[in-house]
């Protein structure tokens, strides 16, 4: 595996496997844009250079080396099928139009993900074609979300029932399964739920708000075109309502301008090549320990 530490002058410097996907698709610029300063094999080599060159050319520091972030590609072949297995999607070699018939030749290929197993069968297939996303970066390309995909198969397990069935149990739930503890059947249950993930008529509770907030993003080309200076602008505006509001005492526009600012902010840790999960959990740490009080209504921390 090869290592690609690059430079976008006035910009970044970071570490890809692939200068063409991740520095040219992704992020927009042409080779003449940026600079290769390095390629290896040494994964610990590379990660030590990124932190120290950030750090001397007074860019954004990285707060993890990027050999405790990367997670290779699992790229998976079964019957001439190969599909792409990242930590957050499935990806299909085949345009959204040819994906059933490929799959139903497929049935009962199965693969591991980070948020569990999945599988083909004729339910899941089903499922698939209906939360199926086009990729941004060609029509050839389709993909499913692991984290929704992994429920859904864990709560419509089929080959879990065909062993009740074999034992001549009754299927109290009409052959699906619930997620959850294991029975003593060897079926999956959990409280009963008013409704099932990931359906047509319910929104998947499955993905974070976050996740639906990037969807609704990248679906909408923002993070192909949007601008980081653009997005810091409407994060001030958002912010400005909410002052307004809270001096109106209007609850209904703070609920709505804090929305908005998260909205906000999730897209600009984006732009900016982090996730707002991570910015999160910098802010957390530092002050999980902060001792302070409070005064005239704010809370100072100690010096």
């Amino acid at each position: 595996m090869k290592y690609y530490l690059y430079h976008i002058p006035g910009k970044k410097i970071g570490v890809t496997t692939d200068l063409k996907e991740r520095v040219e698709r992704q992020q927009g610029y042409d080779k003449s844009e940026y600079q290769v300063i390095m390629s290896t094999s040494d994964i610990d080599l590379v990660s030590e250079k990124e932190i120290s060159l950030q750090k001397a050319l007074g860019y954004r520091v990285d707060r993890k080396l990027y050999k405790d972030l990367y997670k290779p590609v699992n790229q998976i072949t079964i019957n001439n099928m190969r599909i792409n297995v990242t930590e957050m999607t499935t990806t299909f070699p085949c345009p959204v139009n040819k994906l059933k018939g490929q799959l139903m030749d497929k049935i009962g290929m199965q693969w591991e993900t980070d948020s569990g197993p999945v599988g083909i069968t004729k339910k899941s297939i089903e499922w698939i074609m209906d939360n199926v996303k086009v990729s941004q970066y060609t029509q050839d390309r389709c993909y499913v979300y692991n984290k929704a995909f992994s429920r859904y198969y864990d709560n419509h397990h089929d080959h879990r029932l065909d062993n009740a069935y074999q034992m001549n149990l009754i299927d109290q739930y009409n052959g699906k399964t619930r997620s959850g503890a294991l029975s003593s059947a060897g079926v999956r249950q959990k409280p009963p739920m008013d409704f099932e993930c990931c359906d047509e008529k319910n929104p998947c509770e499955c993905m974070s708000q976050f996740d639906l907030i990037r969807e609704w993003a990248y679906e909408r080309g923002l993070y192909d075109k949007g601008d980081v200076k653009t997005q810091t602008l409407k994060l001030i505006e958002e912010a400005g309502e909410i002052c307004r509001a809270v001096l109106k005492n209007d609850k209904e526009q703070i609920i709505d301008g804090i929305g908005d600012c998260v909205v906000v902010l999730t897209n600009l840790a984006e732009l900016n090549n982090v996730s707002i999960e991570d910015c999160i959990d910098a802010a957390y740490e530092e002050i999980s320990n902060r001792t302070g009080k409070m005064v005239n209504g704010t809370y100072v921390k100690n010096d």
